[in-house]
């Protein structure tokens, strides 16, 4: 009885209070100025970062302080219908009266004095969005006192569709869930513009118990308040009988659905780097996206499950990336590695910019002819991939076949600092080892690359030689860069590439397309571009250790082609060549283009000259009475061997000869060849002690 009697002093307490408190804020001048000076939380509460699609579809969003997802809202993009069923549910007045609606509060206390308890709270929609900003309860006179003070003050502040924004991205719908979008995406895995009924009264009921009335723990006490609602909101006039019986027949959400995930590693390195921005449309294609994480996640069935995959899709007439897909998934061993960005040996991939660069300056044409041969340059002596030889070939098909031996060799002829230049000026971004200067070994991958260094790359060659960087964010417009090379030398590349016969036996001619296997297998590569798009595909361990088979033409080839089906069902035609391509065999090149011999071709032997590869050139022999072992290669049997000028040997037809020992000393050892040309080696001969 005390207890009933206390609580009948607090209700009426709180109603003479509110009711005072409410005329003088209203009418007095005290009352108004105490409203005035009320210091209000902050109206911007921090909400989920959101990075969206191209097409505004969302793409990933980040929890707030606690962990708690909360998306902003803006009442115009909200189903009306869901409006007008909160308003009716929570506060009919909520347009007519300042924040505090005198006829709920005296409900409010009538029903408490008559029941002994509080039966409700009397608050308006804003006097609950006070509660929210602040964080604070209801359960004392005070705190409802403050309420209704902020409650006012905020009336005269905020517009009614700013508190009732407020109230949508604040309102809790159980567990880390708040606000309205947040909501209709927790639980219906959709945004609140258009809602069924029996969605809408759901999200309206929720706030007011949201942990017991959760659907996927609570299923019938949600069910209930949702049916009670929808019984009211027929007599409110807002939902037929009809519509509300087939409303309360649809099922109640059982679970919770995952917000999107797109573009982990894009979106997270994105808001990373502006953690500020609240929104941020990025140039992502929301479909092309998902569906190259699903065949990134396919294109490992069967593998060993330290290896991963990249792919990246970009128009490179605008520099728009479509597609990022750092790894096959969040779940696998370093899945959270970028390997977009991630820096590799890129392998064979840079011999087209090798070959673009030397048709700009006048070193070859695709008809020029070159040796593929075994050539040593200084120390450094490369070997094709699959060690054999082929004698002089055509540059396009030395291009095709991917022969190591011309791309150094044209390498060498441009110098490998103007090769590295050249791909800082595509964008993209080089590792030396130890900050060296470049070397040969750079034409065949000795340089660390990224996947987005190589689509800037083609994406250069395929845009008919002028660089444009890569552009994620829907508002950035880059700038083109500089010609790195010309039109035509881009197209020349283009053709030849194309040329290549497609993985699966289709037609060549669509894609161009260049394929590149690092040391040891450690990276799998292929880039392609048609018409339109630039696409680049990495597979491989993100720790750098060896994947023994796998190889760029038969691993990320085919996932290139299986990028482009996604990208459209056609692919887009590749351009026709400039007026100013250069299209004749190789007898109707100049004099200088039909065979390559490199700018000091006047003072060096020529590549097939004979060579003295044993005793190399500066070795000490031990005298130890044995004939002395000589090797030749290259030239024209036959041979005449000369020791400091004097014949020993002549007529000789086979490349492996013995020659008596000499005495201790130093010696010249020379081969001339039937056609003239020669070659010689100094070496010296030491006895034994």
């Amino acid at each position: 009885m005390k207890a009933q009697l206390k609580t009948r002093g607090h209700a009426r307490w709180i109603f003479f209070l509110a009711v005072g408190l409410y005329a003088g804020a209203i009418f007095g001048d005290a009352g108004r100025n105490w409203v005035a000076r009320t210091e209000l939380p902050s109206l911007n509460p921090a909400t989920s970062a959101e990075m969206l699609a191209a097409d505004g579809t969302l793409l990933r969003a980040f929890t707030v302080e606690n962990g708690r997802w909360r998306l902003a809202v803006d009442a115009a993009h909200v189903d009306p219908r869901v409006i007008a069923m909160l308003i009716s549910y929570e506060d009919k007045r909520f347009y007519t009266h300042a924040g505090v609606d005198p006829l709920a509060l005296m409900r409010a206390v009538s029903q408490a004095l008559r029941h002994g308890r509080v039966v409700s709270g009397g608050s308006t929609l804003t006097m609950q969005v006070a509660r929210l900003l602040e964080n604070s309860g209801t359960g004392t006179w005070s705190g409802k006192l403050r309420q209704i003070r902020v409650a006012l003050a905020l009336e005269q502040r905020l517009s009614k569709d700013e508190i009732l924004n407020l109230y949508m991205t604040l309102a809790p719908y159980g567990g880390n869930i708040e606000g309205l979008r947040a909501a209709a995406r927790m639980w219906f895995d959709k945004e609140p513009t258009r809602l069924t009924p029996a969605e809408a009264a759901l999200l309206v009921v929720l706030p007011q118990a949201p942990e017991r009335r959760r659907p996927d723990r609570h299923p019938d006490t949600a069910l209930a308040a949702r049916q009670a609602a929808l019984a009211r909101f027929v007599e409110a006039g807002l939902l037929t009988a009809e519509d509300a019986r087939t409303a309360m027949t649809e099922a109640l959400p059982q679970t919770r659905h995952d917000f999107p995930a797109l573009a982990p590693h894009l979106t997270a390195r994105l808001h990373r780097d502006a953690p500020e921005r609240a929104m941020t449309r990025l140039t992502i294609a929301a479909k092309l996206q998902s569906d190259l994480e699903r065949l990134a996640t396919q294109s490992l069935f069967g593998r060993d499950q330290q290896s991963s995959v990249a792919i990246m899709v970009a128009d490179y007439h605008t520099g728009a990336v479509l597609a990022s897909v750092g790894s096959d998934g969040w779940d696998r061993p370093a899945g959270f590695v970028d390997m977009t960005r991630a820096l590799r040996s890129p392998g064979s991939t840079l011999k087209p910019l090798i070959y673009a660069l030397a048709f700009d300056q006048g070193l070859a044409h695709p008809e020029t002819l070159i040796a593929d041969r075994p050539t040593a340059f200084g120390r450094y002596a490369p070997q094709n991939f699959d060690g054999t030889y082929r004698g002089e070939v055509r540059v396009a098909e030395a291009l095709r076949l991917s022969l190591n031996i011309p791309a150094v060799t044209l390498t060498d002829a441009l110098g490998p600092a103007r090769l590295i230049t050249a791909m800082r000026q595509c964008g993209a971004e080089t590792a030396l080892p130890n900050g060296e200067a470049p070397g040969l070994a750079v034409a065949l991958g000795g340089v660390g690359m990224t996947l987005e260094g190589l689509m800037e790359i083609y994406g250069t060659l395929a845009r008919g030689g002028r660089a444009l960087p890569l552009t994620y964010l829907a508002d950035q417009s880059p700038e083109p860069g500089r010609d790195v090379v010309s039109q035509s030398s881009a197209w020349q590349v283009g053709h030849i590439l194309a040329g290549l016969l497609p993985p699966g036996g289709e037609p060549p001619g669509r894609i161009a397309y260049k394929t590149g296997t690092s040391y040891g297998n450690r990276d799998t590569w292929a880039l392609g571009f048609d018409g339109r798009y630039v696409v680049g595909v990495w597979l491989g361990r993100p720790d750098g250790t060896p994947v023994p088979g796998a190889f760029g033409a038969s691993v990320a080839a085919p996932l290139v082609f299986e990028v482009f089906q996604r990208i459209a069902p056609d692919t887009v035609p590749l351009p026709p060549p400039p007026p100013e391509v250069l299209l004749v065999e190789n007898a109707a090149l100049p004099p200088p283009l039909q065979r390559f011999r490199g700018r000091g071709a006047l003072f060096a032997p020529e590549a097939d000259a004979p060579k003295l590869t044993f005793p190399p050139n500066g070795a000490m022999l031990l005298l130890d009475g044995q004939p002395v072992t000589l090797r030749l290669r290259d030239g024209v049997p036959p041979f005449a061997i000369l020791l400091d000028g004097q014949p020993v040997v002549t007529g000789a037809r086979r490349r492996e000869l013995s020659l008596p020992s000499p005495g201790p000393g130093f010696a010249t050892l020379s081969v001339i060849d039937a056609q003239g040309r020669s070659d010689r080696v100094q070496i010296g001969f030491t006895a034994l002690p």
